[in-house]
């Protein structure tokens, strides 16, 4: 990679109005807080419930694991540059933030697909579901997604980093974000990373399309469904995980045909915060609300852990009347 003997760069935030930045990173805030309780809890709760042992779950794990990684990635460091009030970052810092945020953003992608070829077999084949989504096929499966998205990362960020930096390395943006970064090049000689955005957009497109029709699948073998209660239950597992799928699109595709400006608007910020903190965020707050499976077994969690903690207090007090 070139450039490895420079500076690093310098994130320009939220906005230079100080009671902006500090309404933004409060903002910010929330949502990682609520993205971390919302996802920990999905994790937990398909950890420790032994009904929630199938793959539907196994794949919901992984998902919430990935949104915490996804907006891990960004977020705090934008939060700390905004409370210690600089927006320094070094260029490996910046580096790695890329190569995390590309990778996680393809893997979430590819792992949606996965979900969706799994939907459509419990939905159209449910007599073999077992025998093709045995737990072999969900482990190559979730290797696989994992493995795709690190590969991603790896091609896109060398493709970023290989060109020349001219002028003042200031980013307009609170992340490394690489249409910020490649406006940064000494001329428009970046052909490698085109043709790495073009590789990978057509691959999303092929998970796009992919997941369509595995839909158009499932509603139709849904439909055909004698039983109110069996389309309700289909409906339940499924209806979730298609909102999940077109929030993460829309706000992705918001992303892509945005114009990218060299002094960012209101407007782009909140754009921007619509694939970076929105999908994270909201993922497990869809899940708990549309899948009653994911609510019974949350009770049962927060039930165990309430007579655990009235035990402890029974325990200590006996310790201490003695």
């Amino acid at each position: 990679m070139a450039n490895l003997n420079t500076s690093g760069f310098v994130l320009m935030g939220f906005s230079a109005n100080p009671e902006l930045q500090l309404l933004y990173t409060s903002l910010f805030l929330v949502f990682y807080l609520l993205a971390l309780t919302g996802n920990i809890l999905i994790i937990t709760t398909t950890s420790m419930d032994e009904s929630l042992n199938s793959p539907m779950y196994f794949f919901l794990k992984h998902l919430s694991f990935l949104d915490l990684c996804y907006i891990s990635v960004t977020v705090p460091r934008s939060i700390y540059n905004s409370f210690m009030q600089s927006g320094n970052i070094s260029l490996g810092e910046c580096i790695v933030q890329c190569f995390a945020f590309i990778a996680c953003g393809c893997t979430e992608m590819a792992m949606l697909t996965l979900m969706s070829y799994d939907r459509y077999v419990a939905i159209c084949f449910p007599l073999h579901y077992d025998i093709i989504m045995d737990v072999r096929t969900c482990l190559q499966g979730v290797v696989s997604v994992w493995v795709s998205g690190a590969i991603s990362g790896v091609m896109h960020t060398a493709a970023t980093f290989s060109i020349r930096f001219c002028g003042p390395r200031i980013i307009h943006q609170f992340f490394c974000d690489i249409p910020q970064i490649l406006k940064l090049s000494c001329s428009n000689d970046y052909p490698a990373e085109v043709g790495v955005s073009v590789f990978l957009s057509l691959l999303a497109f092929l998970c796009f399309i992919f997941i369509g029709f595995s839909y158009m699948h499932i509603f139709s073998s849904v439909l055909r469904m004698p039983s109110v209660e069996g389309r309700a239950k289909a409906f339940s597992t499924c209806l979730p995980h298609l909102a999940v799928v077109i929030l993460f699109i829309s706000t992705f595709a918001f992303a892509f045909f945005k114009p990218h400006s060299y002094s960012p608007t209101a407007f782009d910020i909140f754009l921007t915060m619509m694939y970076t903190v929105v999908p994270p965020t909201f993922n497990p707050l869809i899940y708990s609300l549309r899948n009653k499976a994911i609510k019974s077994a949350a009770k049962k969690v927060f039930q165990r852990r309430n007579e655990a903690l009235i035990s402890i207090c029974y325990l200590l007090e006996d310790k201490f009347s003695i």
